[in-house]
């Protein structure tokens, strides 16, 4: 067969063809990949870098220590201590119920652990550790170490933890802290403190705690670690040193906050002490209370069942949430405004037949046939209210309203921990924005009447009152609440004051102040008081006050035919001394009576301490023969 040489010319065309096309793939390959390796090497070579860095080296924040809280003797309300914790990462641990009774058999886990740790469990991302026991012993610790292959998802960690050494004393003030949820993730990061929170569990929830929560928190801190391709910590690199939260000194005394809280007993209620010449409080308690340190490590669902569930409300700060009427405690306040305003003067008297009829309803006087003649000196010692019927009437109620404003009633005190209840100071606008249906809105002449002897719809918190009798006792000059004393900075020791700040200086005249102060001395001495503080060291000044939980609908009270918790509530207002007060208080029991006959046995011996040193040894003795208005209408 002949040599077909035109055929082999195309065949070696076609080969040289697809060997220079090969080449130029081959060509633009490697040039992509030069140009890829170019890219990452160079262009990205420091984005890479830093990734690479950083799966060698984790970056582990260092929880700072927590400020303390000090009394304003040196006596530590708040404190930190370290301990290891048992943990479980509820993602990584398998299934939870076996885990938890594998670890039983070598760890001590009670049914209140796992209630906690089911609770925790519920408020958590599956991603978080959550602790199942804390508090763990060295030998526990040592058992688990030798056993930690067998439980993925379990370790044990070193942590800080808060403990409160007074237990439930001045708890109310205090706070305490607990887990962060969603709503304080939100508040920290509405703050911008979020860099500073990464690492941290708990935060400030009430009281000083939550309202001192960034000075008491203090800087967190870092660790550079290099770690394995298993992420175990091989070696630090760098460290920056966590800064200690700041210190709090306060006004409370924690001494006079124990003699207070005794005083009570089994009693619920309230009382609020405050140095009058600078705001600070002395004494802020609130019975029954409460133990903090059950919040630290997460309440169990058991615990918080029956504090949230008592009929007595543990939890309720009734020193700021709770909003009483004032009951007979306001009549110092209203003879000052008849005063002020020119209504009345203290000779002026009125014939007190033991009632007083308005509007075809008769306004009763605890004292039937009535006290006779009545001038205002009297009508404190004697709590006369037919006095202040009639003082109510001719005043009317924007006077009242517009006078009492002045002195904190109905409005927040700015007191250094939140929750304050504004309480209600009644007036015609009050009512309007009070009442939907346009019947109910309109202030009625009658109305008024109740409000003179601090009835009504008058509700106004212990603080509110406490303040009141302050700025009566500062002679006008009222002074913001305050808890903290100053605020230590735990690096420099530098000390920065909570200077006290006058909110007003009422422009009273000092005769009418006088006048009013000697009638409250009076009450001490030969009326509603006299009992309660016979032969006390100093002299003092006060009112006895008794507020109806219920309406009588014109029946008499009788104590012992009314269910316990409808009772009277009892109050009681002092300070002293009386030439130079060191001390002014407002004292509520709640369901306790007579003012007389509950409040100022408490109020007496709180006073006795503070002034004369004098420690009772046991709750204040209820007085049986006390006698004080009810205030009936």
């Amino acid at each position: 067969m002949p040599h077909d040489f035109a055929s082999q010319d195309r065949e070696l065309s076609q080969f040289r063809f697809r060997l220079g096309f090969a080449g130029v793939f081959v060509l633009l390959c490697f040039t992509l990949l030069f140009v890829r390796f170019f890219y990452l090497q160079v262009v990205q070579h420091d984005y890479y870098a830093t990734r690479a860095e950083d799966n060698r080296i984790s970056l582990i924040p260092i929880m700072p220590n927590r400020g303390l809280i000090l009394d304003a003797n040196g006596l530590v309300m708040a404190r930190n201590y370290s301990a290891f914790t048992l943990e479980i990462v509820p993602s990584k641990s398998g299934d939870l119920d076996e885990t938890i009774d594998d670890l039983a058999t070598l760890i001590d886990i009670q049914p209140r652990d796992r209630r906690r740790f089911k609770k925790l469990l519920d408020e958590s991302k599956n991603f978080e550790s959550i602790p199942i026991r804390t508090k763990l012993t060295d030998e526990e610790v040592a058992r688990f170490a030798a056993n930690r292959y067998r439980f993925p998802g379990v370790e044990v960690k070193a942590r800080l933890f808060r403990q409160y050494p007074q237990g439930a004393l001045g708890a109310h003030a205090v706070g305490y802290i607990n887990r962060i949820n969603a709503k304080d993730v939100d508040w920290i990061e509405e703050n911008e403190q979020s860099a500073n929170y990464k690492g941290t569990e708990h935060i400030g929830k009430t009281g000083l705690e939550q309202h001192y929560e960034f000075d008491l928190h203090g800087t967190t801190g870092y660790e550079q670690v290099e770690v394995d391709a298993g992420g175990r910590a091989i070696r630090t690199l760098a460290r920056t040193a966590p800064v200690p939260g700041n210190n709090l000194t306060l006004t409370l005394d924690s001494k006079l906050q124990d003699v207070a809280e005794k005083a009570f007993g089994n009693r619920r209620g309230s009382l609020v002490a405050i140095e009058p010449t600078t705001g600070g409080i002395l004494a802020l308690v609130s019975t029954p209370t409460f133990d903090p340190n059950l919040f630290v490590d997460g309440i169990d669902p058991q615990s918080w069942k029956e504090l949230n569930e008592s009929p007595d409300k543990p939890m309720v700060n009734r020193a700021l949430n709770g909003a009483y009427p004032p009951g007979s405690t306001f009549k110092p306040f209203m003879a000052l405004a008849a005063l002020e305003t020119g209504k009345r003067t203290s000779a002026q008297a009125i014939a007190d037949p033991g009632y007083f009829n308005f509007g075809g309803h008769q306004f009763r006087d605890d004292k039937k046939g009535g006290h006779g003649m009545v001038d205002m000196y009297k009508s404190i010692v004697q709590s006369c209210d037919t006095y202040y019927y009639i003082l109510a009437n001719d005043m009317g109620i924007d006077n009242i309203a517009g006078f009492m404003k002045q002195l904190g009633f109905g409005q927040v005190t700015g007191i250094d921990i939140a929750g304050e209840s504004v309480g209600v100071l009644p007036s015609p606008e009050w009512k309007k924005r009070r009442f939907k249906r346009p019947e109910q809105q309109k202030w009625f002449a009658g109305e008024t009447i109740s409000i003179g002897i601090g009835q009504g719809y008058n509700a106004y918190t212990p603080l509110q009152l406490a303040v009141a009798t302050a700025t009566l006792a500062n002679n006008g000059v009222m002074y913001k609440p305050h808890l903290v004393k100053y605020i230590t900075d735990t690096r420099t020791g530098e000390k920065r004051m909570v200077e006290p700040k006058p909110l007003r200086s009422l422009p009273f005249k000092q005769q009418n102040i006088d006048t009013i102060k000697h009638a409250m001395v009076g009450v001490m001495k030969e009326g509603t008081g006299a009992r309660a503080f016979a032969g006390a060291a100093y002299e003092s000044a006060g009112k006895t006050g008794t507020a109806q939980v219920f309406s009588l609908k014109g029946g008499n009270y009788k104590e012992s035919a009314t269910h316990e918790r409808l009772r009277d509530h009892a109050l009681f207002i002092a300070f002293a001394p009386v030439d130079h007060p060191k001390i002014a208080l407002a004292v509520l029991v709640e369901n306790g009576g007579f003012g007389a006959q509950s409040a100022a046995p408490i109020a007496r011996q709180v006073l006795d301490y503070y002034l004369s040193g004098k420690e009772a040894k046991g709750p204040a003795a209820e007085d049986s023969s006390g006698e004080e208005s009810a205030d009936a209408h």
